[in-house]
């Protein structure tokens, strides 16, 4: 039970933040709060500490301005510490992460008067890695990072003058090797060559670990209360067993803010993937190099005798996937290259039998190759350890990285193929898998996916049954009223606290719901004429407007529609950056002009256009999710299998969810007004309308 110390320091806590900060008590802060605490505070103990209940997580949906972030600090907070657990909150992205760390919890810190130490967390990858600069730069380096795919390039002398100036600031202290602290944004290949993972990283072993910018980020870690991380940092130390970046999972109090984006995310960790001419590349020139990078190490007797099958192992994996390229070849031959992304999606997931018997050969030959490289990892950590007296350390080093890239391709390989060797359709855990053609300098290779359809397992294997406590928090977790479709994707219990608290906001007095007259239904050949004649009458030419859209295609149409002078004011997704235009439409409205924002789905998420900048959200049409998603394909085409139907329960929740993101962009503080316009009749003739309707918040306008 909730013991009262903490029920009062809890309540203490959040008055002394409203009458510091001189504000009002929210109702639905409060529920919140009390919803939190009663779920983390009603955990039961073993002996040891350990959590030995179901009833661990929380789900709460919380309307936009419900002030979530202070609602979850202020309630997790007493009880990770009274109960000796770390807090760990991840965001969905870096940029929340960095605003949760710089601004809410300085915030929370200096107004609840709560005692508390508070870290940020990143991944290897967001830190450069000292020893990778040091070979760049070095002149002795004759060992070159092996390309996997065909587009990456050889470095350039603008690339090599920008590593030198990072050595140069890290050396003077003016740079801490964090990626999102230097100066200007770095393109991803120029960064990659700098940065490591948990492969190619030999830890505390390394030559440059006093100085490493990650290390130092880490060891900051063990003295924190509360980690601020993000869902991939979280679910990519889940798939390490847990506790390799971020504390232990059974010591952890989770909460995941923007909890609606961690099933997509998961899946994306969980989904396995090859491309198959650029592996066959790898595999010929490591096979073709291998003998000279070895050779340094040839004191190294142990290690050597190890590496005797590599290069074999290496030419006869090599040979089978060549062997096969006309297979792939002539199962794509049919598929239309004019798509905007070319595939052959497998129905059921299942593959055709000679696939299938390819498959089972590539996963005997990359295990073969696995275990190989396994061996030859764990007797370089070895020698590293032991400082071996006739093999210098920097030829250790620089093989370590390479072997470790070369591990997680094996292992990434054999993943994905033996994925493929038995496709018997499981149904309860469904999986998609497909092809799609990438075609670089007129060659065509074959990106090779498998992915679960829902990372409902995965995540109650790697997080739900091992983890302390948790919370997932979001204005959006509920899907036409219901938190089904949360349920069956993220795979949370039926055991688990499921709470709606509402919105401070007074949106029946404050903002309308319209669907225009002249609207026709999204589905008539007519309507993109149709939404360029509205916008010349429903636009006020003077004011914020964000118009939102669900195809490319359409969005690009309607701007060559509309008459100039509307034009003239379309700052338009795509011809800049997001924050670029979101700067640009404020600067106009800031100048007393009118601005018009045309954007798609990132626009109608994550965007925040207070007051005049926005007073009126424009919704082109109900947004159903793309056919063509292979996911969400196999996903109906699974329900549809159970003898359910997949519209309705598929497509209709997953558009009601996009749909209240997008007209959550209209109300940002409880001092906004306006309107939302939504150009699609299907919303007031279809049966699913009046359901997409009532999921909406409680509009003034009279359309319910």
């Amino acid at each position: 039970m909730l013991q009262d110390e903490i029920k009062r320091e809890i309540q203490q806590a959040y008055s002394r933040f409203l009458e510091s900060k001189q504000l009002k008590p929210r109702y639905g802060q409060k529920l919140m709060i009390a919803e939190i605490a009663r779920t983390l505070g009603n955990i039961e103990l073993d002996g040891e500490g350990g959590r030995e209940s179901d009833n661990h997580v929380c789900v709460i949906e919380a309307g936009t301005g419900t002030g979530k972030t202070v609602s979850y600090f202020l309630a997790a907070l007493p009880i990770a510490k009274l109960l000796d657990k770390k807090l760990v909150v991840a965001t969905a992205t870096v940029a929340l992460q960095e605003q949760v760390v710089y601004k809410d919890l300085p915030e929370i810190l200096r107004h609840s008067q709560l005692e508390f130490q508070y870290r940020l967390a990143k991944g290897r990858g967001r830190y450069l890695c000292l020893a990778k600069l040091d070979r760049l730069l070095s002149a002795e380096d004759e060992i070159q990072f092996i390309p996997l795919y065909e587009e990456e390039s050889q470095m350039s002398d603008s690339e090599g003058k920008l590593y030198q100036q990072m050595m140069q600031e890290l050396s003077t202290g003016t740079w801490d090797g964090d990626r999102d602290n230097w100066q200007e944004e770095i393109e991803p290949s120029t960064w990659q060559r700098v940065t490591t993972d948990h492969r190619q990283c030999s830890g505390r072993k390394c030559s440059f670990v006093r100085n490493c910018s990650f290390f130092r980020a880490r060891d900051e870690l063990d003295d924190a209360d509360c980690i601020v991380a993000n869902h991939d940092l979280v679910l990519a130390d889940l798939a390490l067993g847990g506790g390799a970046i971020l504390p232990p999972p059974e010591d952890t109090i989770y909460i995941f803010d923007e909890g609606h984006h961690l099933p997509d995310k998961a899946i994306n960790h969980f989904a396995a993937h090859t491309r198959y001419r650029s592996t066959i590349r790898w595999l010929g020139q490591s096979e073709g190099q291998w003998p000279g990078l070895v050779s340094p190490l040839a004191e190294a007797t142990y290690f050597c005798n190890l590496a005797d099958p590599l290069e074999s192992t290496l030419r006869s994996v090599r040979h089978i996937m060549e062997g096969n390229l006309h297979l792939l070849q002539a199962l794509t031959a049919d598929i239309d290259r004019e798509q905007f992304s070319p595939r052959l999606r497998f129905p059921q997931g299942v593959v055709p039998r000679e696939l299938e018997a390819v498959a089972c050969d590539l996963v005997e030959g990359f295990a073969e190759l696995v275990q190989i490289l396994q061996k030859l990892n764990k007797e370089m950590d070895a020698l590293l350890e032991d400082d071996h007296p006739l093999v210098p350390k920097v030829d250790l080093e620089n093989l370590y990285p390479l072997l470790g890239t070369w591990l997680s391709r094996a292992e990434a390989n054999h993943e994905l193929w033996e994925s493929y060797a038995d496709t018997e359709p499981n149904e309860k855990f469904p999986y998609a898998r497909w092809i799609t053609l990438l075609e670089f300098n007129e060659i065509v290779d074959f990106e090779i996916v498998s992915s679960p359809i829902l990372a409902s397992r995965a995540l109650e294997q790697s997080l739900w049954s091992r983890c302390f406590g948790a919370v997932v928090t979001s204005a959006t977790l509920t899907a036409l009223n219901s938190f089904d479709r949360f349920k069956y994707r993220a795979g949370t219990y039926d055991s688990a606290n499921y709470a709606v608290v509402p919105s401070p906001f007074d949106y029946a007095n404050r903002a309308q719901l319209v669907v225009p007259e002249k609207a026709l239904e999204a589905n008539d050949p007519a309507h993109t004429e149709n939404v360029a004649e509205m916008l010349v009458d429903i636009v006020d030419k003077n004011a914020g407007t964000l118009v939102l859209f669900s195809s490319r295609k359409q969005m690009l149409d309607t701007n060559d529609l509309i008459p100039r002078e509307l034009r003239k004011l379309v700052l338009m997704q795509g011809i800049e950056s997001k924050q670029a235009l979101v700067r640009k439409h404020k600067k106009r409205i800031d100048e007393g002009e009118g601005s018009v924002l045309f954007g798609l789905a990132s626009f109608a998420e994550g965007v925040d256009l207070p007051g005049n900048y926005c007073t009126h959200v424009i919704i082109a049409k109900i947004p159903f999710a793309v056919p063509d998603d292979p996911i969400e394909a196999s996903l109906a085409e699974w329900v549809e299998a159970k003898g359910g139907n997949a519209f309705m329960q598929i497509t209709v929740p997953d558009a009601a969810i996009k749909l209240v993101q997008a007209c959550g962009r209209l109300l940002r503080t409880e001092s906004d007004t306006g309107k939302v316009s939504i150009l699609d009749r299907r919303l007031l003739t279809k049966r699913y309308g009046k359901a997409l309707l009532n999921s909406l918040p409680p509009f003034g306008g009279g359309l319910r």
